[in-house]
């Protein structure tokens, strides 16, 4: 009974014509099909040029690489203390491949705790190098000196990284930059000294050291492959250099990952509730869009192939100023050729936007599906809620060059299978059990591959709760 008609039952008016309860029973109303919260734009799955690969499998062979052990440290926190994980020591060049674990257990004892302040200097341009800082927190710059004197920013290093490593195995070397704390730090030290009372008493250490010493001296590229010996701009007859292009022994391959679930209906809903919307149909609409986005959330951070962590880490750089500024921009666009996109979480890209404003700048945008897109350089910057944002308010901002063609980031993905509704995606009948329900299995295959590491770089540590 409506408001009204019980208003006039009340003052006993006599209902003159049929009330709009009763007509709503024999009206058809007008409704939406079921809507989904979860639902985002995917602007990765969309610009990702996707591959075939037949037999699950994708290899990338690349120019034989000499690596040195140029990787991220982990550490553990307890309370105020901060512990290195002893196996993450083989990250520094000294003791990449050597895996004696109560020799790196000893070296992880002998660090000690340091709190640096901000603005404090850690080591000093052309002082002699005796201890390796491991930075567990924190902002570090590197200064070096300028083409007229000045100071000029070489770089800056944060939560993981590691400096002055030379130390380890070079009791000559010197420091080639100054060290600076750009904020609060807390670093881990391993001087020589202890590095090499612990080398006298471990046979494996040594040997592994003077194996490490005697090594030649590999000419490679600043890429570090393998260099291709050539002759340029001689005359005359001198003897042509002979060569050969080396591959790696190992190339790494990338295996399809899946991603599934079990959809049932029960049979009474689909054939009694089926009017004016189909009940299978919109059941496996809305569970093919929570598929699809939790296969963009693993392209992004999944631990085997997600972007985030197969980025080199030397194409990871930290903003100088904590907040996403233009030169941070600038700097990863000059990392690698040819970059065709941004992906930013949308506060990242609210937090470029502060800092654009507050230099005066407007950033470009371009028509992309009908969606307005910023641009930095003419290159788009597409939000991705899936790149996470930790407690401490910082997220990370992706860069790509994509494509095979380009030697890029490229996705990858099996078409043609049975049941097939979307390429790598399928619904296949599962029958119906002694409930009466329908099963569907519903499938997806996905993976990414990073052809060449200068084809994805990080702006890391992002800070987007910073208003200015």
């Amino acid at each position: 009974m409506s408001v009204g008609e019980e208003v006039r039952a009340e003052q006993g008016t006599p209902q003159q014509s049929l009330g709009t309860a009763a007509a709503r029973n024999l009206a058809t109303t007008t409704k939406s099909v079921p809507q989904m919260q979860e639902i985002s734009s995917r602007w990765l799955l969309r610009t990702l040029p996707w591959v075939d690969v037949q037999g699950g499998t994708y290899r990338v062979n690349r120019r034989l690489t000499y690596a040195v052990g140029d990787g991220r440290i982990t550490f553990v926190k307890t309370g105020d203390r901060v512990e290195v994980v002893p196996a993450e020591l083989g990250e520094l060049p000294a003791l990449r491949s050597y895996g004696d674990d109560e020799v790196l257990s000893e070296l992880a004892r002998r660090c000690s705790q340091m709190e640096i302040a901000a603005g404090e200097v850690i080591a000093s341009f052309g002082n002699r190098t005796e201890e390796v800082y491991l930075l567990a927190h924190g902002r570090v710059e590197k200064i070096g000196t300028g083409p007229y004197g000045d100071d000029a920013v070489l770089g800056v290093l944060a939560d993981g990284a590691y400096f002055g490593e030379q130390a380890l195995l070079d009791p000559d070397a010197s420091w080639e930059y100054t060290a600076r704390a750009n904020t609060p730090c807390t670093v881990l030290v391993l001087s020589r000294a202890d590095f090499e009372q612990v080398a006298e008493r471990a046979e494996t250490l040594r040997e592994h050291l003077r194996e490490l010493r005697a090594l030649p001296v590999q000419r490679t590229n600043k890429y570090g492959e393998k260099e291709i010996e050539l002759a340029a701009g001689h005359s005359g007859e001198p003897d042509i250099p002979h060569t050969f292009v080396d591959y790696e022994a190992s190339p790494r391959e990338y295996e399809l990952s899946v991603a599934q679930t079990v959809l049932r209906v029960h049979s009474r809903v689909a054939d009694l509730y089926n009017q004016p919307m189909n009940q299978t149909e919109q059941q496996l609409r809305l569970t093919v869009e929570a598929l699809k986005e939790r296969q963009e959330h693993e392209l992004i951070n999944n631990r085997e192939f997600g972007l985030l962590n197969n980025c080199e880490y030397d194409q990871r750089i930290q903003p100088h100023d904590g907040v996403p500024g233009p030169d941070d921009m600038d700097e990863l666009l000059s990392r690698r050729r040819g970059t065709k996109l941004f992906l930013a979480h949308p506060r990242a890209i609210a937090a470029f936007g502060r800092e654009l404003n507050r230099r005066g700048l407007v950033p470009e945008t371009i028509e992309i599906g009908g969606n307005r897109i910023p641009t930095w350089r003419g290159v788009p910057i597409y939000p991705c809620g899936k790149i996470p944002v930790t407690a401490a308010r910082t997220t990370s901002i992706i860069a790509m060059r994509t494509g095979e063609q380009d030697q890029g980031v490229i996705g990858l993905r099996q078409s043609g299978l049975p049941d097939e509704i979307e390429p790598s995606l399928s619904v296949r009948f599962m029958g119906i059990n002694e409930q009466a329900i329908i099963k569907y299995l519903v499938t997806a295959y996905y993976s990414a591959a990073v052809l060449v590491p200068d084809a994805l770089g990080v702006l890391e540590n992002v800070e987007i709760g910073r208003w200015q």
